[in-house]
């Protein structure tokens, strides 16, 4: 089976990678860590040390910012608990995949007539929430997931696993201003539909048209999502309840309004599955 990665924007690393069986693997020390951010390789993270200051820690942050690379300055006892290595006070993680750009993603869908059904998770930080909502996007038909550059969960080993390896068959668009993705999103055409329980509309009542360019955001385990994404949404919805929870974990609820997207694509016929 092709991966949507593969079909839509090719896959930039000639193909999938494996899993790993460690959470996460590490570049550690500031000459290696430059030397991968100018070949251009994927980082998830990098962890500098507080107060540290000098020519390459400076140069890490400016290439970092350059490739979109989330940077945290963190207590040398941080650094010391990731690896017992002579780190220099830098440490890099390694993403288990490959990032796409949105622009890039959108356009190719476009091209080929599919109408595109995106997800945003707006600071859904738990890394089995993520990988649980990537196994349900792959399988009712998002097209990309679009996360924050900051303030949510890492992607690692665990992600993938929990994920059945749906990470590595669908694009992920690592965005450094969520604002500015909704605003595009919406330039280009999208309806915007956010599910919170902040709305009096019953996704089972709601006149929604999901058939369309549609992207869907989802919200933080803590505090859903945040006023300036609600407020540039569509439409908003909330998922009926009956029990005395008033709440559903994200990524069941991520899966019912997925479900109610994917029910409306089948009915109409076209770009349903793809």
């Amino acid at each position: 089976m092709e991966s949507r990665q593969n079909k839509y924007i090719g896959n930039r690393t000639g193909g999938p990678r494996a899993s790993r069986d460690d959470k996460s693997e590490m570049i550690f020390g500031t000459r290696p860590i430059l030397e991968a951010l100018a070949a251009g390789k994927e980082l998830e993270k990098i962890f500098l040390q507080r107060g540290a200051k000098g020519p390459a820690t400076d140069e890490i942050v400016l290439l970092a910012k350059r490739f979109e690379v989330p940077v945290v300055t963190v207590p040398l006892e941080k650094l010391n608990n990731l690896t017992r290595k002579n780190h220099q006070g830098a440490v890099a993680l390694i993403s288990p995949i490959t990032y796409v750009p949105l622009q890039e993603t959108v356009t190719a869908l476009f091209e080929q007539g599919i109408n595109p059904l995106l997800l945003i998770l707006d600071r859904v930080t738990d890394v089995r929430n993520f990988g649980s909502i990537a196994r349900n996007a792959e399988c009712l038909g998002v097209h990309a997931i679009v996360i924050p550059s900051r303030g949510g969960a890492q992607i690692n080993a665990d992600a993938v696993k929990t994920s059945a390896g749906a990470l590595h068959l669908m694009p992920v668009c690592r965005e450094p201003n969520l604002k500015d993705t909704i605003d595009y999103l919406k330039d280009s055409g999208f309806q915007v539909v956010a599910c919170t329980e902040k709305t009096e509309q019953n996704l089972t009542d709601a006149e929604l048209d999901m058939v369309g360019p549609t992207a869907i955001i989802m919200g933080s385990e803590e505090d859903g999502i945040s006023p300036e994404y609600l407020k540039r949404a569509d439409a908003r919805v909330r998922i009926p309840l009956m029990g005395q929870i008033g709440s559903l974990n994200v990524s069941v609820a991520t899966g019912i309004i997925l479900y109610e997207a994917m029910k409306q694509r089948l009915h109409d016929g076209s770009n349903a599955s793809v």
